[in-house]
């Protein structure tokens, strides 16, 4: 036969949409031609293909092949369609047995020698082939991670060969096991944080609701040490959840994911990071800082160092759980559910406030230095938490702190609750619902109302407090919200002032 049908996967964000790989070949002057939106990596396939065929020992046909990636109009990149394109060489020129093809999907990119080198974006196409019932043949570097979808059927292969010999059933490839997940976390443990009472209450609450926070005091107080503890109190990943980590890990060539795929992700990019890097992007979009903590925690340490063009771009994806990515040829929506933890000193110099070194900011220059943060974004921050210098008796007292395992029990337990109160976590809660979540009786909607008004809070932050106040009471297992939740939610907004 001249024309052979082969499937691939294509990588189009979290997605892996199905490519047909039509390969006819015809009379003519030998040459081979690759349509389809092909971009340059895909179109060098020709030499990768003839010497992997060659040195595979088989015919390359000297002939007019023409190679069609279907859909035509989405754009191919990559190259991950380099073993579809040789299969379907070989079977459009009566070298391979075409049986079986029809129940399998390919991709891998090929060494010259035949040899199989993994690609980026295998899980998303694991997915979409246990979806339409079919194997996928994957690269050996590749198959731990596409084996982590459970329901398809992965076959592993290192060269062509192998290939060849599963269709033509002398030698068939071993379904591949899913790797045993690490469910236990390696983050550090709450234990050792000395002191600050009332910032590890805020951060259970953080953990309990996926709240966001803010921690401001001076320098050497904790604000680090305490956020990159956090992930070891958040609930474990359920494995829908874990899978969209992996997806996007995987699209991001990020490969470290396979034996602790169950674990929150923990992202602190560095303040010189730019929009593109901290939001995605680029020619053909790739997913940045925020995706790669989608069910995580993206901790941004000296907040108000990071230019502010670059915090804006936060304020979508804090509110929408998502980032939409636009350029000419295609828009990419990349999931960012992350949860915000932020840290900052209270002025330039770091010291406002502090009993023990005196602050050389003027006015005017904490004034302008709280000001890089705009209010719009400090708004969409649940709980804004100082963090005092530790006394002597606190930092060389005996008493062991509480440990992440303990508090992570009560983070649960609060977890559970909203989960079967309303699915999603208090800080997830759409205004639709607060009247019903979050009910108030009369005193203490009055009570809350009379703050707002001396605060002069927009209704966004009441909608924070209100939702905030809702996992406290969740902590505490009460049904109702009381006026002493009320008034920890407030006292957790620091840098709300009038004007």
């Amino acid at each position: 036969m001249s024309l052979a049908i082969i499937f691939a996967r294509a990588c189009v964000g979290v997605t892996a949409p199905l490519v047909t790989v039509e390969t006819h070949i015809s009379n003519g002057l030998p040459g081979m031609l690759i349509v389809g939106l092909p971009e340059t990596a895909v179109k060098e396939a020709r030499d990768r293909v003839r010497s992997a065929i060659i040195n595979a020992h088989f015919d390359f046909p000297m002939r007019r092949i023409t190679v069609n990636l279907a859909p035509a109009d989405l754009p191919k990149e990559g190259s991950r369609f380099d073993l579809a394109i040789a299969l379907g060489i070989l079977a459009a020129s009566g070298q391979l047995d075409t049986t079986s093809l029809a129940d399998h999907e390919f991709i891998g990119e090929l060494a010259l020698s035949g040899e199989l080198r993994p690609v980026r974006g295998s899980l998303p196409a694991a997915l979409g082939s246990s979806r339409s019932d079919r194997s996928l043949v994957v690269p050996r570097g590749n198959a731990d991670e596409a084996a982590l979808v459970t329901t398809a059927t992965v076959l592993p292969a290192g060269h062509l060969l192998d290939i060849t010999a599963h269709l033509f059933k002398r030698r068939a490839l071993v379904r591949h096991s899913p790797p045993r997940s690490d469910a236990n976390s390696h983050y550090p443990d709450l234990r050792d944080v000395q002191g600050q009472q009332h910032a590890r209450r805020a951060l259970e609450i953080a953990a309990a609701g996926r709240h966001n926070l803010l921690m401001y005091g001076t320098p050497g107080t904790g604000k680090t040490m305490l956020a990159t503890r956090l992930p070891g109190i958040l609930p474990p990943l359920e494995e829908s959840e874990a899978l969209e980590v992996a997806a996007i890990k995987s699209i991001a060539s990020q490969r470290s994911l396979v034996g602790q795929w169950r674990i929150r992700p923990f992202r602190a990019p560095h303040h010189t990071a730019s929009a593109a890097a901290l939001v995605g992007g680029g020619s053909s979009p790739r997913p940045g800082e925020i995706s790669l903590a989608h069910h995580g925690v993206l901790f941004l340490d000296e907040l108000p160092e990071f230019p502010r063009t670059v915090l804006e771009v936060l304020r979508e994806p804090l509110e929408n759980g998502e980032i939409m990515i636009s350029r000419a040829r295609q828009q990419l929506s990349f999931p960012a559910d992350f949860q915000l933890i932020a840290a900052m000193n209270p002025c330039p110099c770091g010291y406002l406030g502090d009993p023990q070194r005196n602050c050389r900011c003027t006015p005017d220059q904490v004034m302008r230095y709280r000001s890089r943060i705009s209010g719009p974004l400090l708004d969409r921050i649940d709980m804004h938490v100082p963090l005092h210098g530790l006394r002597p008796g606190e930092l060389t007292g005996t008493q062991a702190a509480e440990a992440s395992c303990i508090v992570q029990q009560r983070v649960e337990a609060a977890h559970q609750r909203q989960q079967q109160r309303s699915g999603v976590a208090n800080a997830r809660l759409p205004p639709a619902t607060l009247p019903q979540v979050c009910a108030l009786t009369a005193p203490n909607r009055e009570f809350l109302e009379a703050t707002l008004q001396q605060l002069k809070l927009s209704a966004r932050a009441y909608h924070r407090i209100l939702k905030v106040a809702r996992t406290i009471a969740d902590l505490a297992a009460s049904e109702t919200i009381e006026r002493h939740h009320l008034a920890e939610a407030v006292s957790l907004r620091g840098l709300d002032r009038p004007g």
